[in-house]
């Protein structure tokens, strides 16, 4: 996300040794050899990924205190949310945090890291039961509570079904490529933080609901289409990008050559990480969903089998 200019150093940093600056549109280019020293220091970023990890921290020791009365969350899971917060640390702050402002190719691959990478591992880490128990007793009461009152538990059930969930987040990525929107969310630090807010939580509500298993078998096919389904549209948003004649985003033509790119070369490499990886994980992950989709209906068919020829006996 911007922030300050390339020759402003932040003395708490500085003080360590650690050269740290965040780069925007009309500020001064950042150097090549420089780009591995500038790492984003906002503190809308850092204080979120902190308080989520520590919050998880806390809640998974204290779960795993209550594991003997049957509670706790598993390994792979924990391992799950790790690797999904250390995605997200990646895309946000990170030197790719500054190359996304150089160059339009970063910034989609920080866009697909949060969506594609982060969301889903963060989605499978089934994070809630530690959120919750890694606030004070009476802040996690109040927060179940306001979850279970009709305006947000309507608005959630609202969401976390497939179609509403599918449809939110292909409008909001649609929307945020309008080179109208797009463009102002290159300078202006609030927009760019609610671009990457869009992202990334229509990407979680997305999974999510792909992922939930109070959907039903049946409902689990329908998930497998709309995954695909996700991957046409963003293949074609990708191939748009990569196939235009001319540059969506003129921002990035005063940066690109520096960096070795002419802008619409710049903006084929993006849509190509679109296209390619981010068609790929899409096709990867509904395959895999339709394979335990028949695995999960040939169980019940089995034991359904088993239940008429029990009560035949």
């Amino acid at each position: 996300m911007k922030g300050i200019p390339h020759s402003v150093r932040l003395p708490s940093l500085a003080a360590l040794g650690v050269p740290v600056a965040a780069h925007a549109h009309g500020a001064a280019a950042i150097a090549r050899d420089g780009l591995w020293t500038v790492w984003n220091t906002d503190l809308t970023v850092l204080a979120p990924l902190a308080l989520t990890g520590g919050l998880y921290t806390v809640g998974l020791c204290r779960l795993r205190r209550r594991v003997r009365m049957g509670s706790g969350i598993r390994r792979r899971e924990a391992t799950a949310f790790a690797a999904g917060w250390l995605a997200l640390f990646i895309a946000l702050v990170s030197p790719l945090d500054a190359l996304g402002n150089e160059l339009f190719s970063a910034h989609m691959a920080q866009h697909e890291i949060m969506m594609l990478v982060a969301a889903p591992l963060l989605v499978l880490s089934r994070p809630v039961a530690a959120f919750l128990w890694g606030m004070p007793t009476c802040w996690r009461r109040r927060a179940v509570a306001a979850w279970r009152r009709r305006p947000l538990a309507g608005l959630w059930h609202f969401c976390r079904r497939p179609l509403s969930a599918w449809g939110i987040h292909a409008l909001v990525l649609w929307l945020w490529h309008i080179p109208l929107l797009f463009q102002s969310a290159i300078g202006n630090n609030l927009v760019h933080t609610l671009q990457h807010l869009g992202f990334l939580l229509s990407a979680l509500l997305f999974w999510w609901a792909m992922v939930d298993r109070q959907q039903g078998v049946s409902n689990r096919l329908l998930g497998v289409f709309y995954i695909f389904t996700t991957a046409v549209h963003t293949g074609i948003l990708g191939a748009l990008l990569t196939f235009t004649a001319s540059p969506w985003y003129p921002d990035y033509a005063a940066t690109a050559p520096d960096w070795g790119f002419t802008p619409i070369e710049d903006q084929q490499l993006g849509g190509l990480i679109m296209w390619v990886p981010g068609g790929a994980v899409f096709i990867a992950v509904g395959l895999l969903s339709l394979m335990r989709y028949f695995q999960e209906a040939e169980r019940i068919s089995r034991q359904n089998r088993d239940l008429i020829l029990a009560k035949r006996e």
